[in-house]
């Protein structure tokens, strides 16, 4: 095996180990514990609930941590192919990675909360700023995916084809948190699809773990 097949197959599977939680903690976990519009229910859930939330913190903190060393991997994998297209996916998503950390702070706050009836309003709240704060660095986990395509599709050893679902998975996800952060409640509905457009990305990332990179030219 190739150094070059040697370190795409590392950064493939670094990445499938960082974001095999990432459906827990950002789908399920919050779907178990939000109840909208009701703030006195939403705590009786994290009070019922507290160990999975517990566990959500972990996972997003693996999920950030093992990302940026699988980010790395990449970059050693690209930075001959275009230094300048590598360094900035790679900047794109570490700045991601506090955004990530300083986000599950919103989740402490609410176990801190959960046990005061009177903080019911306020736990809410963090909650919410919680989404949002995902949805900050959704805009980062976007952006770095259009220089990363734009190295692949110059690359040479791997398939230029495989750009096109990480531009669209990129395009995607910014489209779908600055439809969250920016835009009224009744026309979020149509940036919410672009999340869809996020499945592009594996594709690139399957085709490293097992076909892996070829011989590079």
């Amino acid at each position: 095996m190739t150094p070059v097949k040697t370190l795409a197959r590392r950064a493939g599977w670094l990445y499938f180990l960082a974001n095999c939680v990432a459906p827990f903690a950002y789908l399920y976990v919050p779907g178990k514990i939000l109840v909208p519009g009701d703030a006195l229910a939403t705590m009786d859930h994290v009070r019922a609930h507290e160990g999975l939330l517990r566990i959500a913190i972990g996972a997003e903190i693996w999920n950030a941590t093992l990302g940026a060393f699988a980010v790395f991997l990449l970059y050693r994998l690209f930075e001959r192919v275009d230094k300048p297209l590598s360094i900035l996916f790679a900047m794109l998503f570490f700045l991601a990675v506090p955004v990530s950390y300083a986000n599950t702070l919103n989740h402490v706050a609410v176990l801190l909360l959960a046990h005061d009836p009177a903080s019911a309003s306020l736990g809410m709240l963090f909650l919410k700023l919680h989404n949002y704060g995902l949805a900050a660095a959704q805009i980062l986990w976007g952006l770095w995916l259009i220089p990363l395509g734009m190295v692949v599709r110059r690359s040479g050893f791997i398939p230029g084809w495989l750009a096109y679902p990480l531009f669209a998975a990129g395009i995607g996800y910014v489209a779908h948190s600055l439809g969250l952060l920016c835009l009224p409640a009744s026309m979020r509905q149509v940036t919410s699809l672009g999340q869809v457009l996020g499945v592009g990305e594996l594709a690139f990332f399957f085709y490293l773990q097992f076909p892996g990179a070829r011989t590079e030219r």
